[in-house]
C-alpha cells in the first residue's frame, strides 16, 4: 500500500527555492547527487474537492499560528500576503524566491489521526515452541565461594 507522497514544486530558481526550503524552513534533506535535495516533510492530510476540470492540485503548509509565521518569515525576508480569513482556515501565500507561490494556512477544522505505524507480527507459537526460553542477560558480579 502506499505509505508516503511525494510532492514536486515546479520552479523558475529550483537552486533558491530548495536553498529557501534547506535555511529557512530548515527541512531536513538528503542529498540525492547533483545538488537534487529530497525534503521531509510534517504530517500531511489530503482533501478532495469538487471541480470542472481535472488534474488541478493545490499545496499548502499547515501552521499554528498564521500571523506568527507571516512575522517570522518578513523577519527572515520573505514576502507573504495579508492573511485571509475563510470557513475552513486563515490563509497567506509565501513568495519562493523562485517566483512560485505557496498556501500556509492555519486550519480552522479539525485535523484526521495520523494512521500508526503497523505493529510487528507476533511469531508463531510453533516457532516460539523450538527456541527454548531464556531469561534476560543480568550482569552479575561473580561471587566467591567460602569453604
Amino acid at each position: 500500500m502506499i505509505h508516503g507522497a511525494h510532492v514536486i514544486v515546479y520552479s523558475k530558481d529550483s537552486d533558491a527555492d530548495r536553498d529557501f526550503f534547506r535555511d529557512v524552513l530548515e527541512y531536513p534533506f538528503v542529498d540525492v547527487g547533483h545538488g537534487w535535495l529530497i525534503f521531509a516533510l510534517p504530517p500531511a492530510e489530503l482533501a478532495v474537492h469538487p471541480s470542472d476540470e481535472n488534474d488541478k492540485h493545490e499545496l499548502y503548509f499547515m501552521c499554528d499560528d498564521a500571523r506568527a509565521f507571516i512575522a517570522r518569515m518578513t523577519a527572515r525576508g520573505v514576502a507573504c500576503s495579508e492573511v485571509h480569513e475563510e470557513r475552513w482556515g486563515s490563509i497567506t501565500h509565501l513568495t519562493l524566491p523562485g517566483g512560485g507561490k505557496i498556501g500556509v494556512y492555519q486550519p480552522k477544522h479539525p485535523s484526521p489521526k495520523p494512521k500508526a505505524p503497523p505493529r510487528p507480527k507476533p511469531k508463531s507459537k510453533a516457532k516460539a515452541k523450538k527456541t527454548p526460553k531464556r531469561g534476560p542477560k543480568v550482569a552479575t558480579k561473580a561471587k566467591k565461594r567460602r569453604g
